[in-house]
């Protein structure tokens, strides 16, 4: 990352939806590693997941993402790229899992299905 690009990740506004370094540390591990072979990542992963967060939580189009988060079309395609592989869904599982420990109960919820209508 270039000094400018280095300048511009570290100015984004501190915005309600954005995540602590520490929760950031914690699903850093998840996201996806530049695919090999191909260019360098320029963009800074937690400006990506604020940027992401702040869409979803403030409830704004992509495009309406304000200027001092990376471009909308590259926070969308992380977006979009995570939600395909699997990314999304892997932070979700482990969030839910540290929560559970959290509260001390079974790291893995279990199901049941009763149905009021069987006699």
């Amino acid at each position: 990352m270039d000094n400018k690009q280095h300048l511009k990740s570290n100015m984004s506004k501190a915005y309600p939806s954005n995540l602590t370094r520490t929760q950031y540390e914690f699903l850093s591990d998840m996201i996806p590693e530049a695919k090999p072979g191909g260019r360098k990542r320029s963009v800074d992963m937690w400006q990506v997941l604020n940027a992401i967060l702040y869409v979803l939580v403030e409830g704004v189009r992509w495009r309406g993402l304000p200027g001092d988060f990376p471009a909308w079309q590259t926070v969308y395609t992380y977006f979009r790229n995570w939600r395909k592989d699997g990314t999304w869904q892997k932070m979700h599982d482990s969030l839910r899992q540290w929560v559970r420990i959290e509260q001390e109960r079974h790291p893995s919820p279990s199901e049941a299905i009763i149905d009021s209508q069987s006699q």
